[in-house]
């Protein structure tokens, strides 16, 4: 079965290539070298990102007029063939997803039994201490794991947010695990974001890394919020606040879509001073955030140590909840 999903990987891999070669930016009515640049400077490299902009978009990023960024945008779509499909081809090309375990089969089994999977965000909201950093640095190590042993041979990013990014913590998930620390933080791209433009522009700078050959598999925002609430206080500046979040994370899904990369997300939280009973935890950043997230967890302190994970909310699977721990192996089922 192992040997089966490594040649899927490398057949992906292959065939993107193959189709990159095939059909560059440059084949393109009314995109030259200097246009080609501008795209490639903007984190455009292939049709798919062409493909899904407006006119005035391309027109601004390539120095196009409106009329030639139209006719290039129609010739992406043709020669991308975006269309309907039906069930079945669509079935197949989920088969292209990978998994990347929690750590604890407990979390795994709450979505879904294989743990984190690409071409999706998976957010994880909950109070300071609950674990989200732990899961984030869990996965991180875990994506270098081989495919038989829950991970998908990649390489991961991680986009700090809060200066919660610890090397000696990697350390001791990755000897805990029986791996080499020194490969394990070698393939662990570490970027500390300093506001919300840096946090978007790191975004493109994933799509370069990837186009120049790293194999990233994961990518770890943590915390998603943080500088989009620093930056925008009060009600008078909410409605900013919201469409800048959510262009931000409409850029993380067409990533996750376009290198079949998965995405986790922690998020910060407040309490709803209108909850009269029950938790009053609301994550930050409201429905632009809930609806973007494909998968939502909300993450709590539990007894002796114990973490809970609970699943708010998935296309495909129950609400339900589990309770894992937090050791020197990372996200683990046993406390240590």
């Amino acid at each position: 079965m192992a040997e089966v999903t490594e040649k899927k990987i490398k057949k992906t891999t292959r065939k993107k290539k193959d189709e990159d070669k095939a059909t560059k930016l440059s084949d393109l009515p009314g995109v030259g070298p200097a246009a080609v640049e501008k795209l490639e400077a903007a984190g455009i490299y292939d049709l798919m990102g062409v493909a899904v902009l407006g006119p005035k978009e391309l027109g601004e990023m390539a120095g196009l007029g409106e009329a030639a960024a139209r006719k290039a945008i129609q010739a992406a779509r043709k020669m991308m063939d975006l269309g309907f499909q039906d069930g079945l081809e669509f079935a197949k090309k989920r088969e292209e997803i990978f998994h990347i375990t929690a750590g604890s089969k407990e979390f795994d089994n709450l979505l879904g039994g294989r743990g984190l999977e690409t071409k999706a965000i998976t957010e994880a909201f909950g109070s300071y201490g609950s674990g989200k950093t732990q899961l984030g640095l869990s996965l991180a190590v875990n994506c270098q794991l081989p495919i038989e042993a829950g991970g998908c041979e990649g390489k991961a990013v991680y986009i700090d947010t809060e200066g919660t990014f610890r090397p000696e913590r990697v350390r001791q998930i990755a000897e805990s695990k029986g791996l080499n620390p020194e490969n394990v933080l070698r393939n662990i791209l570490v970027a500390r974001a300093f506001n919300s433009d840096h946090q978007m522009l790191l975004v493109d700078k994933v799509a370069e890394l990837i186009n120049n050959g790293e194999p990233i598999r994961l990518v770890v925002v943590d915390s998603l919020t943080a500088h989009f609430r620093a930056e925008f206080s009060g009600r008078g500046q909410l409605a900013d606040r919201q469409q800048k979040l959510n262009k931000y994370l409409h850029s993380l899904m067409k990533m996750a879509e376009q290198f079949n990369l998965a995405v986790y997300v922690t998020n910060q939280v407040m309490s709803n001073p209108a909850q009269m009973f029950g938790d009053p935890t609301t994550a930050i950043g409201g429905n632009i955030v809930g609806h973007a997230s494909t998968y939502r967890i909300y993450i709590r302190r539990g007894k002796k140590g114990s973490r809970v994970a609970k699943l708010i909310d998935s296309p495909n699977l129950p609400d339900n909840e589990c309770i894992f721990h937090v050791g020197a192996k990372g996200v683990c089922d046993e406390p240590d």
